[in-house]
């Protein structure tokens, strides 16, 4: 299990949130809420937790 931190525009984590939730070799098992940066408006961040779908052959 990985977690990774997401930062940038609402905008970008909410794309990049879409591509790991479509991957296939991925399997995202909790994306937390947008939360603010001190000092910036401009930039938040979020924190997801995903983890590798094995693939069965």
């Amino acid at each position: 299990m990985l977690k990774i931190r997401l930062q940038g525009t609402t905008k970008d984590i909410r794309w990049f949130k879409m591509i790991l939730e479509k991957h296939s070799g991925i399997r995202v098992l909790q994306i937390s809420d947008i939360f603010s940066n001190k000092g910036t408006n401009r930039y938040f961040r979020t924190y997801a937790e995903v983890e590798r779908v094995e693939r069965q052959e």
